[in-house]
């Protein structure tokens, strides 16, 4: 996934299935500037690359 569609789903109303490394997280927020979303797992949270979250 790229900064801009990261950000597309965090700004949706809808929802969508995003996977970090087979599990489904909740994208938090998008730092576009340094390509990182921060993501809930669970109880988790985490900063990750976007290239990391794939949609789906």
């Amino acid at each position: 996934m790229d900064t801009v569609r990261a950000k597309q789903i965090l700004d949706s109303q809808n929802t969508y299935d995003v996977k970090l490394e087979g599990s489904s997280v909740w994208i938090e927020n998008v730092d576009v500037e340094n390509g990182t979303a921060t993501v809930s797992v669970g109880n988790n949270t985490q900063t990750v690359p976007v290239e990391k979250l794939q949609e789906g």
